[in-house]
Formats: structure tokens, sequence, C-alpha cells
């Protein structure tokens, strides 16, 4: 999201945000706010089928598609770590098939958010910390995180606890962006990982596009939902991320997948 991103430079603050701040305007948005990533287009359009229900969501599904479907998702157990107001785990649950889904967000107001919205069979919200997740070894066949991990303090331990939770042979289904200046220090604690790099991908150009699509019409929907304080802080947040991503050099946006050994 907008907000979580321009903390990247203080990911501790980021995730108090995330947990305290963040939970009074989750309460207000509106039940069709569903996404909270800047969206994902290809050149020519990636034109994914999508039904009419999820067209007004085409550019965050479509990041959210090109991130989960890096690997056959059907009959597998899923957790997504960080599912926001989870349009992404709907989504995910009616198209790629897994036998069973967990979205876990560290915001209390999301969770209940999901658990009104999203009634789907097999799909469940656990609220958590990214840090620390509340299950067993071995719980999932796959992860999946989308936009996220740049608000979490100590992203080692992160990486460190998908592991742990993760079958072997399992799935790390990743995509996200660092700044310039904490490029390779994401860089290195990847390749530190107890996880094997299957594959990397570099998508700057697809996120322009996908914010470009979607900056206009996540303005409309903010406008008057929120208290003015939060709806300034949001609008602020897109303008800069949106100056951000055009400037050379700004940023880097990948899209990965890892497996367990």
């Amino acid at each position: 999201m907008a907000l979580g991103y321009r903390l990247q430079s203080n990911p501790l603050v980021g995730k108090l945000t995330t947990k305290y701040l963040l939970p009074l305007g989750t309460r207000q948005v509106g039940d069709d706010v569903v996404f909270f990533n800047f969206g994902y287009e290809e050149d020519p359009p990636m034109a994914l089928p999508l039904t009419a229900y999820d067209e007004a969501n085409r550019y965050c599904i479509q990041l959210y598609h090109v991130t989960a479907s890096q690997v056959d998702l059907s009959g597998k157990r899923v957790l997504e770590v960080s599912c926001g107001a989870g349009g992404g785990a709907s989504y995910i649950v009616r198209n790629l098939g897994p036998a069973s889904y967990t979205g876990l967000d560290l915001n209390p107001a999301s969770i209940e958010k999901c658990r009104e919205r999203h009634k789907l069979p097999g799909l469940d919200f656990v609220q958590g910390d990214a840090e620390n997740l509340p299950f067993p070894d071995q719980s999932f066949d796959a992860v999946i995180n989308v936009e996220a991990s740049h608000q979490y303090p100590h992203f080692p331990r992160f990486l460190e606890e998908v592991a742990r939770v993760l079958r072997p042979g399992g799935y790390f289904l990743y995509t996200d962006s660092r700044r310039a200046p904490v490029i390779a220090e994401w860089e290195a604690a990847l390749a530190d990982a107890p996880l094997r790099k299957i594959s990397e991908r570099a998508i700057d150009e697809e996120a322009k596009r996908g914010l470009d699509a979607n900056t206009r019409r996540t303005q409309q929907q903010i406008s008057g939902r929120l208290p003015a304080f939060i709806s300034s802080l949001i609008r602020y947040g897109v303008g800069v991320l949106d100056w951000d991503l055009r400037r050379a050099g700004g940023f880097a946006y990948r899209v990965y997948s890892f497996a367990k050994d």
C-alpha cells in the first residue's frame, strides 16, 4: 500500500502503523476496496480473463496472478502472509484451486473485514505477525507474499519463518520492491535465505503501468470515506511513490519463486 511503501526506510514504524494506525482507516474504507497493491500491466496488455465481479480490480489481480501462478496451486495448502483486505486470497481460491488457503495479517481490522467479506470454502483468516508465524513447522505447500515485506522490521527473520512453515518441496511465491539505498541489503537477505531460488524477474515497467491504471481509481475510492488526515497521508504516499517509480534508478520491483529442498 502507498503509506506502507513510504515507510520502507523505517520498517519498525511501518509495522506499528499497520497494527495501530491503519485499523482506523480500514474500518471506514468501504467493502469494495479489497486490494492495496499498485497493480501490474504488460505491453501489450496482459488481458487476463476475469469475471465481471473481478474486472474493477484487474491490475491488482494481475499482480497476484503472475505471483501465485508461478507454480500449480491445485490441491495445495497455501498461506498468504500480509493478506491485506483479502482480495488476492479470494481471487486465488476461486481461480487457482488450492485445497485450503489461510490469509494472515497483522492488522486486526483487516482480518475482521476479510472474515466478513470473503466467505468461501477452504478460506480462513488469522491475525498474526509475519516474523513469528502462528503455525507449526511444515504446515503449508506454498507461501505467498505480495508487496508487503518492505514493512517488516526484520526481513531475514520473515524468510526463516517462511522456510519453517513450508514442507519440503514447498514454494515461496514472492513479489515486492525496494528503493535504491536498500536494494543490496534486500538481495543479500534473499541470497542467505534457507530457500533455493528458482526464478527472478524484474517487473519495474509492469508496476509503473499498474500504478498508472490504479491511481485515479484509488483516489476516487478513498475520497470522502476516510478521516481527512488518513486520506491525506494515502494521497501523499501515492503521489510520492508515483514519483519514485518514474525517476531513473529509484527502485527495483521483482517477482520471485523459491523452493524448500
